[in-house]
């Protein structure tokens, strides 16, 4: 490979990595059916141990995701939840709690609801459910024993379909708040196998929304990372 093709790809690859953001407010307008389909076979590339695949995903969109919308909403008003995968507030250290925080700040700034304001806070969870708006959702879920190792390897779906979906224009946005119902998630899509990992929103951003302008920050270098080189 020349140096100047390599220099056009790695610059290409930064753009895209760097570019690739959480979008929270989308368009109804729906992505075409050939673009989610060519998207998905390309994030069907990602790296997995021993070349398994340990992932399932179920796609919505139209008057499926309508329903599985209002599913959700019940079952959240209900307090109907279901978590295949465990979690804590008890797993995040505290340098990661200063770093959800100052990201919680940014996020319910933009949408103009204080630090103390709870109950506009779980409203605008609430809302969420509905996919921020998106035409369209992914619904990942691991199989197998749906362990650790295997959840890793649906982690590297996720980024790799995330970044598929940013080489194609389509904006996504991973909510991991749509995996705490994942028995209606199942019921709604009739879904037989595999643990719910994440559900991630897809569509087209609205570039008028405040909080789309939201920017989040990364860790220094050295401070996730040592090189013994």
């Amino acid at each position: 490979m020349s140096e100047s093709v390599f220099t056009e790809l790695s610059g290409y690859a930064e753009r895209l990595i760097r570019g690739r953001h959480a979008t929270r407010a989308f368009r109804p307008d729906p992505v075409p059916e050939d673009t989610v389909r060519a998207i998905f076979a390309l994030a069907g590339s990602a790296p997995s141990n021993s070349n398994a695949q340990p992932w399932r995903v179920e796609v919505v969109g139209g008057a499926r995701r309508e329903r599985l919308a209002n599913a959700l909403q019940a079952a959240h008003a209900e307090r109907r939840t279901s978590v295949d995968l465990p979690y804590s507030e008890d797993m995040y250290t505290p340098v990661h709690q200063e770093r959800r925080a100052a990201f919680g700040a940014g996020l319910y700034g933009a949408l103009g609801i204080g630090a103390d304001d709870h109950a506009a806070r779980a409203a605008y969870d609430a809302k969420s459910l509905r996919f921020y708006g998106a035409p369209h959702a992914a619904f990942l879920f691991v199989t197998g024993d749906g362990g650790a190792r295997l959840a890793a390897d649906v982690g590297a779906y996720m980024q790799t379909l995330l970044l598929a979906m940013a080489a194609y224009g389509v904006d996504s946005c991973p909510q991991g708040l749509l995996s705490f119902y994942a028995d209606t998630v199942r019921d709604e899509l009739e879904v037989a196998e595999g643990r719910l990992l994440v559900g991630v929103s897809f569509g087209y951003a609205d570039e008028n929304a405040p909080v789309n302008r939201v920017t989040t920050g990364r860790a220094d270098l050295e401070a996730t990372t040592a090189f013994h080189l």
